[in-house]
Order: structure tokens, then C-alpha cells, then sequence
């Protein structure tokens, strides 16, 4: 879509008429800086776990290590935030599976008023009385979830060697998928990732943590597997693999109440992921995690002394060189505790998932600790029923059930109670709480360098002047002016129009004529996007919008360590600002499209320095984010917490008196939104409709 900008740049410097040329389209092209967001990411991790690791070092005696157990606790708390409180299950059996030596329950139980769980429930059918061990299994990210043949073997290998075995479906799988019938949910619904990763992002704006949803889920589930008659309290395992192995580790650190865990193919160190470019799920990405001073392995030393196993597997994209450090990490403690032998480590070979060596070796661990004498070889007696036959539901999914409301219905009422708590916000208060959500510290003038031009051939030449910014050390924010002339500098300007791209710069000015007598023309491609647009992390499709890409994997880093991937771009803009004016700049015209909207709403508030703001393409508020369930948005674009203080409605408002002007504003699917429509969405949203401009209606 052409960007008709010259019109309004030439009214505001006070032209009569405008008149807008085609212009040659910049040619894609590898980004200079590609590995700039990497290396900075990578750098910071390091930081954070070489001082854990000092810390870890530091500590010889039992009362240290004492200490260190309970203050990890305090901190894994700290990323899970207050879980809520424990309601009635309401659990309820409906249907019976059998095979020759198994008896398999279908069970659903409530987590959460309106929250279904459907799990299967496997007992042996040589039970008679007393007490059996019981096992939690967690599955990973498998579409069918308990069903699937590797999630149906673990569970029925358990109970044929006499355990009491509970699986359930995580939230997205199973008979849990959250987009069933859902519009736009065509990459979505049914797709565990992608539906954990979507509602990762709308949970992360009203302040809320996926991965608390999760754990949750299994706490009651142990609270269900508790209640069974058949089970024995002193004797309780929890198991999983990949997604189910990173539930296994989180209730180790969180619930006290298992005596054994064998979490599968997760535990590793995250600075392995970062290095190895492994973006983890919405659940795997605890807020304030690394900054917090704790890793993966701390998870299982909070759960000191409860025995435990690591089950890797030396082909796993969750790097075994970081299981071994983490057992090390956790054998230390342990040791220190005078349990060292409570902690094992299995790397097997082959690649992810719960693989036959895994499942013996967690039986032969299990059978230790629940003093239980059967073989720990696999069983042939294993039986795997057809999908259809393990359904808890009517129609095998709890979607149609008539007493559930689905985790994107809380999200939605949680949004709501929000909004009507928020407190009215002056354009004066404004900026302090953006500061604290964003993390923008003092901005001092930035160091620059000047780079080669950059042309695009046609007629007229387009040339662009680039200038390196270095806004913080190991960033560059590259700023460029569209011109027929070469400059070694940034020339002097009583006035500049200062151009936010979406994704790209060059190829948005160059599809676009901003030129206006007078006015300098320049665009930023701030930290990931542009030059700097990351090309590692699985970029082969060179789609910035995949929901598991680059952007995403960054955005995640910036949360574990308690920063903003948004606030560093707000940032990037915030220096080149500062540097504008030193120059001898007097007037600057911030101008955004899309995601650069964003970034330039956020810094128009937080500098004097800017004195005229237009948008082009914003998206309207947050709070529209969730209260549709699927949102293009992607997670660089959400502030954790944001809506619990404010929304981008306070914002539009708070820059009236900067002239703003919201031009074809986009939809949640990125889209342009109908002008029969803004009118109505202004109203809800709160926006003056003075500033919005529909190119639709004209």
C-alpha cells in the first residue's frame, strides 16, 4: 500500500497543495545489522547467568545452601505472581476404558470456575486395597495431547509396573483447544504453540502469565490425583516431556507436595537457548526470571530435597550440554544437604520426546523412591486406544460443554474489571508511568557513526544518507535521509519530519514522497526492525509476523529479564531525538506507521522535543487486543501490565496538544478498518474523532 503522506507533511508546513509521484520500490535485502538484537540479547544473558554462577560458587556449607533454596523460592513466586484460589473440582467420571490388565477413567475436573480439565486416569487392574504410588503425567505439545501413542504409552507403561497414573490435556490440546469455531483462527486453532503463544500475549497485557495458567492446571490436578482413594500421599511422582517436562520442573519449584519428579527433554541453562536460538513458549517465559538470578535448574533445587532425575537426550534441540550443567548446579546443592545421591542425570541418545529410554529410566527412578519391585523394562502389555474412545466430552472438545467459558473469557473479563479501575490519567502523570512499563532511563546524547549511502536505482536516483546511532551500548538505530545528494554529516535543519517505519525504512520511503520544501526528510529503522531485523532464529520464510519467529524469541529475552523489547525501541527514537536538536534541529514532525506507531506515540509523550505527531496505521487501544481472541499484533508491540494503569487511548489523548493525527488506523488483524466502523470504535476506545482520518471515507 502506497503511503500518502506528502499531503498532510505539506499542510503542516503550511503548503496550499501537494502533489504525490510514483516512485521506483526498493528491492528486499539482507539486513546490514542482522545479528545486532542477537549478540545484544546473548550479551545480557551472559551477564546474568555469570553472576548466578558466582553465586552458586560462593556457596560451601548446608546453611548457605539452605538459604539459597529458600530465596530462589521466593523469586520463582515472584515470576508466578498469586495464584488464585483453590474452588471446588467438581470432578466427575464419564466413561470407562479397559483392556486386559488396565482400568482407564475419564475424568474432568474444574481448575478454575468454568475451567474443564480432562484427563485419563489409569489404575491396575490387580488393585485390590491399600495404596498405590501415583504419577502426574504432563504431556508436551502433541495436538491430541493424552491420546497421542507416546502420551498413551507413558501412562500405561506406569500403571502395568502398579502405579496409579493421571494424564490430562494442557490448555490448547486435547480436548482443550481454546479457538475452536473462532474467526481468524484458521494458523491457530489446533496448532498447541501458536494458541499458547497467542494467549501468552493478551494474558501478558492485563499483567497475567500463561505459564501460571499452566502450573495451575497441574496443582489441581495433583489436588485430583490426591483425592483418589487408591493413591498414597507419601508416594507421588510427576513426570513429562518437553512442554510437560517444563510443568514438571515448575511444580518441583512451586508445589512441595510431589516426593519425585522426572521432568524430559527441558532442562537445559537459558543462556544455551539464547545462544543456540531456541524460542521457548509463551509458558516457558517466566517474568524476571534471569533477572531475577535464577535458571532452569533452580526450578528443581526449589523442590530440595524431593529426589529427582534429568532426563535428556543427546540430540535434543534443548541443548544436553546445559542438562549437565544443571544437574552440577542442583548435585551442589544437594551435596551441601548431604543428599547428593538423590539427584540423577540421563542422557539418552536420540532426539526430542519421550523416547523408551526415558520411560525406563523413569520407571527404574520411580521404583526406587516408591520402594516398587517391578521391572523397569517397557511393557508389552501396552494397549493404545483410538482417540475418539478417549474423549471425556460429549463431542471431544470442552468447547461445546455448557458450563465452561474458556481461558480467553477471563481474559476478556479480567480486561473489563481493569478498565473500570483505571483511574483517569493527566497528560502530566502520563510519562512516568510509561517510563516504569517501558523501562526508559535518562536518554544522554548518543555517540554516531556515519555510514556508506544506500541507492536505489531509477529516475531520480534515490540516494540514502545513513547514520549509525548508537543509542546503547550494542545498539545502533540507523537513521536515514532520502535525498539526491550525498552528506558525510548530519547537516543542520531548522526542521525535520522524523519517519518510524513499520518494518523497513528504505522500502517504505521509497514507496512513498514525505519530500516537503523546507523540511528535512529522515527515517529510523530502530532495533529489530530494518537493517537490524534479525536473521537468525529459523527467518528462512523471512515472515516477521510468524508467531514463533524473531520477534517473538526477542520479546521473550526482554521479559525474562524484566526489560522491554518495545521500551528499547522508544528508546532508539528518544536518542535520535536528542541528537536532532543537538544538531541545531528547532522543529521535528514524528511520523509512524503500524508497528512504528506504536514506538512513535510512546516517545512523543515521553520528549519535549517533539512537536508534532501523525500515525499512520496505529491500532486503536490494547484493550481491543483482548477482546478479540486472534490479535496479528505480534508480542513486541504488548507492554506487560500495561492496561492495569493506562491504554493507548490515554496516550492519543495526551498528545492532542502536539497536533496529533491518526491516519487509516488498522484492525487487530493488521487491516484497515472500515469507515463505517471508526466512528463506533472511537467512541468505545475514547478517542477524539477530530484526530482520526479514514482514507476509506474520502
Amino acid at each position: 500500500m502506497r503511503l500518502e503522506l506528502s499531503l498532510f507533511c505539506l499542510l503542516a508546513a503550511g503548503a496550499v497543495t501537494a502533489e504525490v509521484k510514483d516512485v521506483p520500490k526498493a528491492e528486499a535485502k539482507a539486513p546490514v545489522y542482522g545479528s545486532m538484537v542477537q549478540d545484544y540479547y546473548l550479551q545480557k544473558v551472559r551477564a546474568a547467568s555469570g553472576i548466578r554462577k558466582q553465586r552458586l560458587e560462593r556457596i560451601t556449607t548446608r546453611a548457605e545452601a539452605e538459604a539459597y533454596i529458600e530465596g530462589v523460592r521466593i523469586k520463582l513466586a515472584d515470576s508466578f505472581g498469586i495464584m488464585p484460589e483453590r474452588t471446588p473440582l467438581n470432578p466427575q467420571i464419564t466413561g470407562v476404558l479397559e483392556t486386559d490388565k488396565l482400568r482407564i477413567e475419564k475424568v474432568i475436573f474444574f481448575s478454575r470456575p468454568g475451567i474443564p480439565v480432562t484427563g485419563l486416569f489409569y489404575l491396575p487392574k490387580s488393585y485390590r486395597s491399600g495404596k498405590l504410588p501415583g504419577v502426574l503425567a504432563l504431556c508436551g505439545h502433541s495436538g491430541n495431547a493424552k491420546a497421542g501413542e507416546t502420551y498413551q504409552t507413558v501412562s500405561q507403561n506406569l500403571a502395568l509396573k502398579g502405579y496409579a497414573v493421571l494424564m490430562i490435556d494442557p490448555i490448547g490440546q486435547g480436548e482443550r483447544r481454546q479457538f475452536v469455531e473462532t474467526k481468524n483462527a484458521k494458523e491457530v486453532d489446533g496448532q498447541p504453540v501458536i494458541e499458547h503463544n497467542m494467549l501468552g500475549k493478551q494474558l501478558l497485557l492485563t499483567g497475567d502469565f500463561f505459564g501460571s495458567w499452566r502450573l495451575w492446571d497441574g496443582i489441581r490436578a495433583l489436588d485430583y490425583l490426591l483425592s483418589r482413594p487408591e493413591v498414597d500421599s507419601a508416594r507421588i511422582g510427576v513426570t513429562g516431556t518437553s512442554g510437560g517436562g517444563t510443568m514438571t520442573s515448575f511444580i518441583c519449584g512451586l508445589d512441595q507436595r510431589p516426593t519425585m519428579a522426572a521432568p524430559s527433554c527441558f532442562i537445559t541453562t537459558l543462556l544455551h537457548n539464547v545462544e543456540n536460538e531456541i524460542p521457548a513458549d509463551a509458558e516457558q517465559v517466566p517474568p524476571r526470571l534471569l533477572a531475577n538470578g535464577c535458571d532452569i535448574a533452580d526450578f528443581l533445587i526449589a523442590g530440595a530435597p524431593r529426589p529427582v532425575i534429568i532426563l535428556a537426550q543427546d540430540n535434543d534441540f534443548f541443548d544436553p550440554r546445559g542438562a549437565v550443567e544443571a544437574f552440577n548446579d542442583v548435585r551442589k546443592i544437594y551435596t551441601l544437604l548431604g543428599i547428593g545421591d538423590k539427584v540423577e542425570l540421563h542422557i539418552g541418545e536420540g532426539d526430542h520426546g519421550y523416547k523408551s529410554n526415558h520411560r525406563e529410566a523413569a520407571v527404574a527412578f520411580f521404583n526406587k523412591y516408591a520402594q516398587i519391585q517391578s521391572d523397569a523394562k517397557e511393557s508389552p502389555d501396552i494397549k493404545i486406544q483410538d482417540i475418539a474412545k478417549t474423549n471425556c466430552t460429549p463431542k471431544g472438545q470442552v468447547h461445546y460443554m455448557p458450563d465452561q467459558r474458556g481461558v480467553f473469557s477471563c481474559i476478556r473479563e479480567n480486561a473489563t474489571t481493569l478498565g473500570e479501575q483505571r483511574k483517569t490519567i493527566t497528560a502530566e502523570k502520563l510519562p512516568s508511568i510509561l517510563r516504569k512499563y517501558l523501562g526508559i532511563k535518562d536518554i544522554k546524547e548518543p555517540e554516531y557513526r556515519v555510514l556508506r549511502c544506500s541507492v536505489i536505482a531509477g529516475e531520480p536516483l534515490l540516494v540514502f544518507n545513513r547514520i549509525a546511532v548508537e543509542t546503547e551500548p550494542g545498539i545502533l538505530a540507523i537513521l536515514k535521509s532520502r535525498t539526491g545528494s550525498l552528506f558525510f554529516r548530519i547537516p543542520a535543519a531548522d526542521k525535520v519530519c522524523l519517519y518510524i517505519p513499520n518494518l523497513d525504512t528504505e522500502q517504505e520511503l521509497a514507496q512513498s514522497n514525505l519530500a516537503v520544501p523546507g523540511v528535512s526528510l529522515y527515517g529510523l529503522d530502530v532495533r529489530g526492525i530494518g537493517e537490524s531485523r534479525p536473521l537468525g532464529c529459523d527467518q528462512k520464510e523471512q515472515n516477521f509476523f510468524r508467531p514463533y519467529g524473531a520477534d517473538y524469541f526477542y520479546a521473550s529475552n526482554a521479559i525474562l529479564l524484566n526489560e522491554s523489547y518495545l521500551g528499547g525501541k522508544v528508546t532508539d527514537v528518544l536518542s535520535t531525538v536528542k541528537l536532532l536538536k543537538k544538531q541545531g534541529c528547532k522543529q521535528i514532525h514524528l511520523v509512524g506507521r503500524g508497528q512504528g506507531a506504536i514506538v512513535a506515540a510512546l516517545a512523543a509523550v515521553l520528549s519535549e522535543d517533539i512537536d508534532r505527531i501523525t500515525l499512520y496505521n496505529a491500532p486503536l487501544s490494547w484493550d481491543s487486543m483482548v477482546r478479540e481472541q486472534v490479535v496479528k499484533w505480534p508480542l513486541s508491540c504488548m507492554v506487560p501490565g500495561i492496561l492495569r494503569d493506562c491504554d493507548l487511548p490515554d496516550i492519543y489523548r495526551a498528545l492532542t496538544a502536539k497536533k496529533l493525527a491518526i491516519i487509516e488506523p488498522w484492525d487487530n488483524q493488521m487491516q484497515p478498518i472500515p469507515a463505517e466502523q471508526l466512528k463506533k470504535l472511537a467512541i468505545i476506545n475514547g478517542i477524539p474523532e477530530t484526530i482520526l482520518v479514514n482514507s476509506l471515507s474520502k
